[in-house]
């Protein structure tokens, strides 16, 4: 990715712990239109119709449940991206933290308890939920008990509908890359700190279902890199050839929910990214930006390896905003589940006023204002930068990431 990763004077002094900016802004305003959806408000009456956001008062109270796509699926092994369970989230106002709130499906008239949670500190609670029956969309509301003086209420109803058909699909079967997909950054790069490494098609493989991106040593020199970080020189190391691919001038969307179920690398030396860029590419006065959905540093990193940022021009300054993901292993499903060792979904959410990231369905970060307005395409890379050169030895090397499927699914504005 661009040097601008690392050069914190590009920081914007909006930038904060993630901890901080989900205790300030994780739950829309009640009075906030979501631009991809469709709303309403009542007692919880059953539609036929039903959108995938709704908005429910009793006066007092105010309930606003969403129904997302598929993006809940941890696991070791690949598997098929239908099989992934719907994010279902809802907000409930005035919060009273650690009230119990069910989450219930719809079965004809009936409708039948899937999951209890108690509600966080934001008001917030999030299920994972089948996303169809037999090939039909599932209806969900919410049920929040009676709590500190607060009377139950059940929220209107919303549908899986409209996440059944993705707009763009890739789940890495065969052996080798669908045409969608090009090797990226096939030169070295100074300007992106990338002297000693490069993209390569020989660092990537399509195997088992899953695509294989992995930093290795290039075989084609004999000769050393002399590493630098800010002008300093940190060593001598073998040039490495980086799994780089993206879809540019072959796909790219505008708004919508993009999806990839990854499992990263281990050490630390390279990080992998799903990230996406926009089309035309980045420039003072433009309406694109780079969206890093998320990158990992490696099992080892001292503040936890997972981050989400994105990076835009501010005049004709870059600046960056986003944070490391605070709290990265309440992530995890177990003490044994780890990034390198388990297959995780990680998404974006994107709207014109706003994107929100999460974890198999669980938010960890969101940026509101300033937002890319240009059409995105996404991009999947294990990158060796020169400053993390010192990380790893060469003898660690190879280092692999895995992709198990990437989704994308388009709403527009």
């Amino acid at each position: 990715m661009s040097a601008h990763h690392v050069l914190a004077s590009a920081v914007l002094a909006l930038l904060m712990p993630a901890s901080l900016l989900v205790g300030s802004q994780a739950s829309l305003a009640e009075s906030e239109t979501d631009p991809l959806t469709e709303t309403g408000a009542g007692t919880g009456a059953v539609s036929e119709t039903a959108p995938n956001l709704s908005t429910s008062t009793d006066g007092t109270q105010v309930v606003r449940l969403q129904a997302l796509p598929q993006v809940v699926q941890q696991g070791g092994r690949v598997a098929s991206p239908d099989a992934a369970q719907a994010a279902i989230t809802a907000t409930v106002k005035p919060v009273a933290v650690g009230r119990q709130i069910s989450l219930q499906v719809q079965r004809g008239l009936v409708w039948d308890w899937v999951d209890t949670v108690r509600q966080d500190a934001e008001g917030r609670v999030e299920f994972a939920a089948p996303a169809a029956s037999d090939g039909q969309s599932l209806t969900y509301r919410v049920k929040a008990v009676h709590d500190q003086g607060l009377k139950t209420i059940t929220s209107n109803p919303v549908s899986t509908a409209r996440w059944l058909t993705p707009t763009w699909t890739d789940e890495f079967s065969g052996d080798a890359l669908s045409p969608k997909w090009h090797h990226r950054g096939q030169n070295f790069e100074p300007q992106s700190l990338r002297t000693c490494s490069k993209g390569d098609p020989s660092a990537v493989e399509v195997a088992g279902g899953a695509a294989r991106l992995s930093v290795v040593k290039d075989l084609s020199r004999t000769d050393k890199c002399r590493a630098t970080v800010r002008g300093d020189f940190v060593g001598t190391y073998a040039y490495r050839l980086n799994g780089h691919i993206g879809t540019e001038g072959a796909f790219s969307f505008r708004y919508g929910v993009a999806a990839a179920r990854i499992k990263f690398h281990r050490q630390r030396g390279q990080h992998g990214g799903f990230w996406m860029q926009p089309v035309g590419g980045m420039f003072p006065g433009g309406a694109g930006h780079e969206i890093d959905v998320i990158e990992y540093f490696g099992d080892r990193h001292p503040l936890g390896g997972l981050a989400t940022f994105v990076h835009r021009y501010q005049g004709t300054r870059m600046v960056k905003t986003g944070a490391r993901v605070a709290r990265g292993r309440s992530f995890l499903r177990s003490r044994r589940d780890g990034w390198s060792k388990n297959y995780h979904v990680f998404s974006v959410q994107w709207t014109p006023e706003m994107l929100i990231f999460r974890i198999d369905g669980k938010e960890t970060y969101r940026i509101r204002g300033g937002i890319s307005s240009a059409p995105q395409y996404p991009i999947l890379s294990l990158l060796a930068s020169d400053y993390e050169f010192p990380q790893m030895k060469d003898r660690q090397l190879p280092q692999h990431m895995y992709v198990d499927w990437i989704r994308v699914w388009e709403t527009g504005s």
